[in-house]
């Protein structure tokens, strides 16, 4: 049997075992709105207040270390802020998210990682922020700060071993776009031109020195590389950016092992730590989930059907995979944006937005998460799980990654989108195009 026959074997087996769209019941409706409330409880509470007054966050409670970071740590914590601020129209999380801001402003001296995710670029995103809608001037020029120490720590080729979107040059031109700094944003994709790997149906890029394995996918793969030339290109008329994005997009596209319908790519190609990572994931880091943010962004820049019709398949694979189920351990273990559910129900709600899907995919993840979530005198929170540890419970975390704040975002997202509302961002995220009702 090919590869390809073997997970569609694998696909129907799921469809009849869990059924097909609606496979979760739930017997009470969730306020989700409710439970956003919550959970922004439990964020406020995890804050930590500086000397001066600046509130910072650290990646879980326990630790003692502050971390700025868009993905674990402040930057993505305030945007999480924003977002409340402009749904609730409480300027306690205004006034949260400008204090925080100030923390984050006092660490881009002294910070030592420049990517979007882990560094400075996602500060600054975070701070551009702060400015914009919040009106903090101060916050502005920290963000100018930010980006310019960026730019002098630049060694003509990289800023380090990551080559990708968290750790690497594709973040940092996203993040430098949503900075408003364009220049650094074509400094960071240009070394792509000159890096690529011809292969069967494309190119694809070694995204971390020395490392064999090629890895496909938006995080840490070649998809990441693609989503910032497509942007970047876009946004400075560079037609061979975008092309070196299509011909990147196209090498991803014919490793798929779940066609015609669903769309299914491994991990890496060889694959890397095989005792330890699967094969295949469904999120937004490696899995269709994700794919399919680049090709929208592909749809919108190209102008291909082509583009829409692998989103298509991504999402025929996404709601037929036996998420958010916990078939075996390990397989859906996580509730967060990265990894987990609240990163499916981002794309549930483009799909909603854009396609007129309706939200009863959504509404199943949304139930999944109010059935996963801690909630008491403190809050809500979210415990995610490692199966291979002793215990297996994680510690709940704040951040956007894996904790409360990326959940927020699409907790609140979703409940506009449900009642009419409008269903945009506060702040777009760097590599989630927005989404936009589709001219039929």
């Amino acid at each position: 049997m090919t590869a390809g026959g073997a997970a569609r074997d694998k696909e129907q087996h799921l469809e009849r075992r869990h059924g097909t769209l609606g496979r979760v019941v739930t017997t009470q409706p969730v306020d989700a709105e409710d439970l956003t409330s919550a959970a922004l409880d439990w964020l406020l509470s995890t804050a930590r207040e500086t000397e001066d007054g600046a509130l910072a966050w650290t990646t879980r409670p326990s630790d003692d270390e502050l971390n700025p970071s868009l993905y674990s740590g402040t930057s993505g914590v305030v945007l999480a802020l924003i977002e409340a601020q402009r749904h609730f129209r409480d300027d306690r999380y205004g006034d949260a998210a400008l204090r925080a801001a100030r923390s984050i402003a006092a660490a881009v001296g002294t910070w030592e990682f420049d990517s979007l995710y882990l560094g400075l670029a996602g500060m600054a995103v975070a701070l551009r922020a702060v400015h914009e809608v919040l009106g903090d001037a101060a916050a502005g020029r920290a963000a100018e700060g930010a980006c310019e120490r960026v730019r002098a720590r630049f060694d003509g080729m990289r800023w380090g071993e990551q080559f990708e979107l968290i750790g690497g040059n594709a973040g940092i031109a996203l993040g430098a776009l949503a900075a408003g700094d364009t220049e650094l944003a074509l400094l960071a994709v240009t070394p792509y031109l000159h890096t690529t790997e011809p292969t069967a149906n494309g190119v694809t890029w070694e995204t971390r020195a020395g490392r064999a394995a090629r890895l496909h996918h938006i995080s840490h793969g070649t998809l990441g590389v693609v989503c910032a030339l497509a942007a970047v290109g876009a946004a400075t008329g560079r037609a061979d950016l975008v092309e070196l994005a299509v011909a990147g997009a196209k090498d991803v596209a014919a490793r798929d092992e779940a066609g015609p319908t669903g769309f299914l790519v491994p991990y890496s190609e060889p694959q890397v730590q095989h005792e330890r990572i699967a094969r295949y994931s469904y999120g937004w880091c490696h899995g269709p989930a994700g794919d399919a943010q680049v090709f929208r962004l592909l749809r919108d820049v190209v102008g291909d059907g082509a583009w829409s019709t692998l989103t298509d398949r991504c999402w025929h694979t996404v709601t037929h995979c036996g998420l958010p189920q916990r078939l075996r351990p390990g397989f859906w273990d996580n509730s967060g944006r990265c990894c987990g559910t609240a990163g499916v129900l981002a794309l549930a709600c483009d799909r909603h937005v854009e396609n007129g899907d309706g939200l009863d995919f959504a509404r199943v993840l949304v139930a999944d998460l109010a059935s996963r979530a801690t909630v008491d005198a403190d809050g809500a929170r979210w415990s995610n799980v490692e199966h291979r540890n002793t215990p297996s419970t994680l510690e709940p975390e704040p951040g956007w990654a894996m904790g409360n704040a990326g959940i927020v975002r699409e907790l609140l997202r979703f409940v506009r989108a449900g009642s009419g509302g409008d269903p945009a961002y506060a702040v777009a995220w760097p590599d989630h195009p927005a989404a936009r009702p589709r001219v039929r």
